[in-house]
């Protein structure tokens, strides 16, 4: 498979697997600038700079087997005959600094569920940034609501906060800002707006666990906040999520409508289900691995802070490689992945496949991004679906097609390039053999086109 093409969680397998086998590398001193290394490229015959395999993730504690196959033996694996699912709850509410935690199958489910909570939905339309994966937009979708781009700032890889209100219209009912790649967006900015236009704000923070804008963890900034468990994620359980919210009122609605509308705390009624609901639940099992997975979260969020400040300033000097940038309010983030943008003009305009081709013979895989995924059909089929069009008027599904340009969105996915969060769970003299493979790339720069 082309490195180039690898999907994200593909990308997670490989570094994980540690794929690939390397020589023995040069030693340099860690606070040294980044070494020249202008041999002949590892993707021309050379030898490669990164030698040993990256940490592996998912890390599996057999710690976690003991309590793990408890339930399963149990049988009472559903959250109504156990307590796991809850005890999960309360330890995750109470990391992030929220009132209230409810548990779902995955992060996808977790988002709806949050538009649900929020009476977001039908003839609705959501500002959200297209720089995402493409569950941000299906669940929109999905609830017939109008997904309405923002651009993206590319310097930050987020949502430009400029570019919402010149969106909103009298249908726009909430904000689903993106923290994507675990880097905060500036929230400062949308709540301001929010508040001024009265929208709700559903925060994406499926991939920003302990993420924090201005000492405050992110998910917990808007009026609800979702996070995602799958398998590639940073307190994985293969799949998983859970909505954090602090009105009291609001997270008894939505643990109510994620167990099929039964009562629960302040949702009453005559009836055992006094609301519409579905089913959403996360099993017993599941919540046992995520227990002892969140043992480590904090370490592990710690360790890949350091080493990505750490690579930025070791590449930044780089010509045509460009570290994103944080904005001021963001006091950590979670780098689910480490992003920076690669300028093919300082590359004698080898394009970026092969850029990135090069990266990854020299032992750092790398991948090239999002595209811009409004031009991929996806849009277009809802937009034609009897649903959108009995919900939205003919002029405005015909304006929106007008709208879909957004250049800095454009311009990001032809210059991005991700690594893995696994990467930075090495140690921090093994950011330099990523600082080294780019320099040398650099430096041979006549020989990539």
């Amino acid at each position: 498979m082309d490195k180039s093409t690898m999907t994200r969680r593909q990308l997670m397998g490989a570094a994980s697997a540690g794929a690939l086998t390397m020589l023995a590398p040069g030693a340099i001193h860690a606070s040294a600038a980044p070494a020249g290394r202008a041999g002949k490229l590892a993707l021309q015959g050379g030898r490669r700079v990164r030698t040993k395999p990256w940490p592996s993730w998912p890390v599996w504690d057999k710690a976690a087997e003991k309590s793990v196959l408890s339930i399963l033996r149990s049988g009472d694996w559903f959250r109504g005959r156990g307590e796991t699912v809850s005890k999960f709850e309360a330890k995750y509410a109470e990391l992030l600094g929220a009132t209230r935690c409810t548990c779902t199958v995955n992060g996808t489910n977790a988002l709806l569920t949050a538009m649900h909570g929020l009476d977001v939905g039908v003839g609705d339309e959501v500002i959200v940034s297209p720089y995402t994966f493409i569950a941000t937009y299906n669940v929109i979708i999905g609830s017939t609501a109008l997904p309405v781009f923002a651009d993206t700032d590319p310097e930050t890889f987020q949502l430009d906060p400029d570019t919402i209100e010149e969106r909103i219209t009298d249908r726009t009912r909430a904000i689903m800002p993106v923290h994507i790649l675990g880097i905060p967006a500036d929230m400062d900015k949308i709540m301001a707006i929010a508040k001024k236009h009265n929208l709700v704000v559903i925060e994406d923070a499926c991939q920003a666990w302990l993420a924090e804008w201005r000492g405050k963890k992110c998910g917990t900034v808007g009026d609800l906040g979702c996070s995602s468990f799958q398998n590639s994620k940073h307190l994985p359980c293969g799949e998983g999520g859970a909505v954090v919210g602090s009105d009291e009122e609001l997270m008894d609605r939505i643990h109510s409508y994620h167990n099929c509308g039964r009562r629960y705390g302040s949702v009453q009624g005559s009836s055992q289900y006094p609301i519409i609901g579905t089913n959403r639940r996360m099993t017993e099992y599941q919540a046992a691995i995520l227990l002892n997975q969140v043992q480590r979260l904090e370490a592990d969020t710690e360790r890949r802070w350091k080493n990505a400040r750490y690579l930025t300033s070791k590449i930044k000097d780089i010509p045509g490689i460009v570290p994103h940038k944080l904005y001021d309010g963001v006091t950590k983030a979670a780098y689910h992945l480490y992003p920076f943008r690669y300028k093919k003009e300082h590359f004698n305009n080898a394009p970026k496949a092969r850029f990135l081709a090069a990266l990854t013979a020299e032992g750092v895989p790398c991948m090239g991004g999002y595209g811009p995924q409004y031009r991929d059909g996806l849009i277009e089929v809802a937009l034609n679906s009897k649903n959108f069009q009995r919900s939205f008027s003919k002029a405005r599904l015909d304006r929106y097609r007008e709208e879909l340009h957004y250049p800095g969105n454009d311009q990001l996915c032809e210059e991005a390039v991700w690594l893995s969060q696994s990467l930075l769970l090495a140690k921090k003299r093994d950011m330099d053999d990523i600082a080294n493979a780019l320099l040398k790339i650099y430096e041979n720069r006549d020989k990539l086109a």
